[in-house]
């Protein structure tokens, strides 16, 4: 099936070529950083985790999105998700590629990132952060290619991958579960100290990951001759609803609970994010648009007639989408940091270097996607 990834139009190859582009650049800016090291980067003695890992907390509830086709599909027979489970199943591939690109990007010197397989370390959570990353990868590639293989051949899948099919599914919800524990396991910081970060994190997952997916559809049957299908959309529109308002309900929980408890450590860090610390609010706007953002969202998926609009749809999706990145990615880290357990308040700003590397592992996701997706797509041109 490779071969239909080098067959395309000349908007195929010109996408390729300037995601290329973009890699390049960030390739050679990623070789200063290795050669300087991550003083290029805006991260400090008091703020060790920076952009790179943002998105790689936000990716891996991408990752995770995409059992939300797969569960309905396998486990409950919903005939309907069957033209879109390889779509879900090959955007979890990129986003956890893109994952371990930011972990890699993210170490002063990568070769580091061997240890953690030489001296395993049973009770360290990066370690589990990595076996289920990993497993995740291999999961759904083996999954994806055979039952696209079958497709293809207009074959049942082979038995031998129901196992596997049943096991993906805890497994996805086990690599945002391990990645929450990463951070809900520091004593020192308030503002991640607490049992409810991971429902968090796989409420915002299963609304980021199926709103990116729907917006996907929607291009694909823009620029090809597949239709993913309308009631697929719909009925991935209606997970992102009820998804996206649990998500924010987590959050008002924590508020509630951080200022009626009156605990200055929990408060802190809120105050910081949503109406500065110190004469610091370097994150305010981008927090109360973020939930501006997730807030438009919810009406525009809750109610009827916006959802069964794709063009106010794929608006409602763009916004969620955008609103949980900031969330969970810029100010899930800046405000986990800020202020220090000392109470210092060192604001984290991405450095432009930073900026660039971070896309340039983004564009490389997109390619891979893109590849994915043209196989994908032209296995299913092929069969209609």
């Amino acid at each position: 099936m490779l071969e239909l990834a080098i067959k395309g139009t000349k908007r195929y190859y010109g996408w390729m070529t300037f995601l290329l582009v973009i890699i390049g650049i960030g390739f050679l800016i990623y070789l200063k950083q290795l050669d300087f090291g991550l003083g290029i980067t805006g991260m400090s003695r008091d703020v060790s985790w920076g952009f790179y890992i943002a998105n790689f907390t936000f990716l891996v509830g991408v990752a995770a999105g995409g059992v939300m086709v797969v569960l309905p599909y396998y486990l409950h027979d919903y005939k309907a998700f069957g033209r879109i489970t390889v779509l879900g199943e090959f955007l979890a591939i990129a986003s956890v590629i893109m994952c371990l690109l930011f972990i890699i990007v993210d170490l002063g010197q990568p070769m580091r990132i061997f240890n953690v397989w030489l001296y395993p370390t049973l009770h360290s959570v990066l370690f589990w952060d990595t076996i289920v990353l990993n497993g995740y990868l291999f999961l759904n590639l083996v999954i994806g290619w055979n039952v696209l293989e079958a497709e293809r051949n207009s074959v049942h899948y082979q038995g031998w991958l129901k196992p596997l099919i049943y096991l993906s599914i805890p497994w996805a919800v086990s690599i945002h579960t391990v990645t929450a524990y990463l951070f809900c396991g520091l004593p020192g910081r308030g503002f991640w100290l607490t049992a409810i970060l991971a429902p968090r994190f796989l409420a915002s997952a299963f609304a980021a990951g199926p709103s990116l997916l729907i917006l996907l559809c929607l291009i694909i049957r823009r620029i090809t001759n597949f239709d993913p299908g309308r009631e697929q959309i719909q009925s991935l529109a209606k997970i992102v609803a009820y998804a996206i308002c649990v998500n924010v309900f987590f959050f008002l929980c924590e508020v509630f609970v951080a200022f009626y408890s009156n605990i200055p450590e929990h408060m802190a860090h809120l105050k910081y994010l949503f109406v500065g610390l110190h004469g610091k609010a370097a994150y305010v706007p981008w927090m109360w648009a973020s939930f501006s953002l997730m807030a438009v969202g919810i009406i525009l998926t809750v109610v009827p007639a916006t959802r069964k609009n794709e063009g106010v749809l794929a608006v409602a999706c763009t916004v969620i989408f955008l609103g949980t990145w900031i969330d969970k990615g810029l100010g899930m880290i800046a405000g986990g940091f800020t202020p220090s357990p000392l109470h210092h308040v060192n604001e984290y700003i991405p450095t432009l270097p930073e900026i660039v590397i971070a896309l340039a592992v983004w564009a490389t996701g997109f390619l891979i996607l893109t590849v994915l997706f043209k196989i994908a797509v032209g296995v299913k041109e092929e069969v209609a």
